[in-house]
């Protein structure tokens, strides 16, 4: 909508996974007002809807910034891909829906770092009030919470053999890796309700949207937040080709991620302040850690092909004919082939004994996952990705102009700790052995990338040749004490030195969690508007 109102108690920059949660939380007060911006459009597309539709999405510019890195020495000069939602809901829009918490740990360790109120008994209710699980509802589970989370429903037959394998490999059964341990193999928990895609927006503006003191401006691309002193009091963003100022009685609030919010700091003059001279940019605070400790998840993946009569997904006669089937099923009961999240089911384990939590994740896809679906392979297989959860590896995140609409120079310097790769060739290793253990024998065809079971040299060569990301950058605004010079938040998300401006989404992580990241950062919007609510 466009709103002829230029003033607000609160401006939330982003309507991503926390800025859905922080504009309905707000505004529940009628004596709030909250505007809430959003640089891509409505997210009314059936792409969106439809949860297969994230196969449109992931290779595409369709509700999707497809950022791109910059070259990456650990990939052998490859640049990496960064698909982010472009859209109301963000990249909840347009993710793979897997409900996914991390590991207590994460969160101890969070508070550790000097973060009060951050620790895994802190945070657990806000997971809680934001969940309406259908399938638990217990100490870790709440069913009535706006977000919708499911087991899986119409999953291929397949993933069981994935289950029986991780079994077989010395991977444990679970039922719920959400829940008092996370270690073991299990279907993912999605979100999404009455077979439909349920992202932030969904749950949480949908619901909300015609509220009088909900103003949502799509289509906005915000410019810079706009300053008093030390003192945050509006936002500028252009629509329409029109540069507009909006003011606020209460607070900015940036929601717009780990690549958008500090560009948003840095586009305003907080930063390091050598680099936004070198932009052209005039330094209003000096913030070095803006843009820093970019933490993200290197996923490699392994591919094995199989006959198309088998129950998955891909491209071929057989193939076309079931999904054509599935859509009609689909529009008329919203069940069916069309409500698969592909990920569909998956594991966390450990690399070796006495750790913290676990360190490698996978994840089962029952079709050939290649190049984020960027090519195209005839024919069926199943595919599987290993994550690596704690990677030691930091990047940054910097400025190429002062232009808004300027890519960004993203450098998550991947592989750049040696023990990365390390690690990631013995989870890796772990992962072709339950590839092609038993469970598989009567399907498994030829390896679609051939790796040698047991040969490093070959499997050091493939991950550098095609690893990613999973898609979970964090950390580039830094939640830390003041002690902490590169810290840009406090633990109430408060910017350091500055008043009346927070940041809330994935780049507050002081250390990346164990896990997907949506789920955390739609926690970090319920906790922050409570933080903000009682102050």
């Amino acid at each position: 909508m466009t709103s002829t109102q230029n003033k607000f108690d609160y401006i939330i920059v982003g309507a991503g996974s926390a800025g859905c949660v922080l504009a309905a939380r707000l505004s529940e007060d009628p004596n709030i007002s909250v505007c809430l911006l959003e640089a891509g459009g409505p997210d009314k597309s059936i792409f969106i809807h439809a949860p297969i539709g994230l196969a449109a999405m992931l290779p595409t510019r369709l509700h999707n910034w497809a950022f791109k890195t910059i070259p990456q020495v650990g990939l052998n000069g490859r640049k990496g891909y960064q698909p982010r939602g472009k859209t109301l809901g963000g990249s909840s829009s347009t993710n793979a829906m897997l409900y996914v918490r991390g590991n207590k740990w994460d969160y101890d360790n969070w508070a550790a770092l000097g973060n009060e109120g951050w620790s895994y008994k802190d945070i657990l209710p806000y997971f809680k009030k934001s969940e309406g699980n259908a399938a638990f509802n217990d100490d870790y589970h709440n069913n009535t919470g706006p977000l919708a989370v499911s087991n899986a429903t119409d999953a291929s037959d397949i993933n069981q053999m994935f289950i029986d394998a991780c079994v077989q490999q010395g991977i444990k059964q679970t039922d719920d890796c959400n829940g008092a341990e996370q270690e073991g193999a299990f279907y993912y928990q999605r979100t999404i309700k009455n077979g439909q895609r349920c992202s932030a927006a969904k749950a949480y503006l949908t619901p909300n949207s015609t509220r009088k003191n909900l103003t949502i401006i799509t289509h906005a691309l915000t410019e810079k937040v706009l300053f008093e002193g030390k003192t945050a009091v509006g936002v500028r963003y252009q629509k329409n080709k029109k540069s507009i100022d909006i003011t606020c009685n209460k607070e900015v609030i940036l929601s717009s991620g780990a690549f958008g919010s500090p560009q948003i700091l840095m586009l305003s003059g907080v930063g390091a302040s050598e680099h936004l001279t070198e932009k052209g940019i005039t330094p209003i605070h000096q913030l070095p850690g803006v843009g820093q400790n970019l933490q993200d998840h290197i996923d490699y993946i392994q591919t094995f092909k199989i006959d198309t009569k088998h129950d998955t997904f891909g491209y071929s006669v057989r193939g076309s004919l079931r999904i054509l089937k599935s859509m009609f099923e689909w529009r008329e009961k919203r069940t069916g082939k069309v409500t698969s999240t592909f990920a569909e089911s998956g594991a966390f384990f450990s690399t070796q004994e006495n750790l913290v939590a676990p360190d490698a994740q996978l994840i089962f896809v029952p079709a050939i996952a290649d190049n984020h679906a960027r090519t195209m392979n005839f024919g069926h297989g199943y595919s599987c990705h290993i994550t690596l959860l704690r990677p030691e590896s930091i990047g940054e995140v910097k400025l190429n102009s002062s232009n808004p609409k300027d890519s960004l120079a993203i450098d998550p310097k991947f592989f750049n700790h040696e023990q990365d790769m390390v690690i990631l060739k013995k989870a890796a290793k772990k992962m072709q052995n339950i590839l092609e253990a038993s469970p598989f024998s009567a399907i498994r065809k030829e390896m679609l990338y051939l790796v040698e079971n047991g040969n490093d040299e070959q499997l050091e060569k493939d991950i550098r040749n095609r690893a990613d990301t999973q898609y979970h950058p964090c950390g580039t605004c830094k939640m830390g004490p003041i002690t902490d010079d590169m810290a840009v938040v406090d633990a109430q998300l408060r910017v350091h030195g500055l008043e009346k401006l927070r940041v809330v989404d994935a780049s507050i992580m002081p250390k990346i969690i164990s896990g997907n990241t949506n789920a955390p950062t739609i926690m970090i919007g319920e906790k922050a508007a409570d933080m903000i609510l009682q102050n």
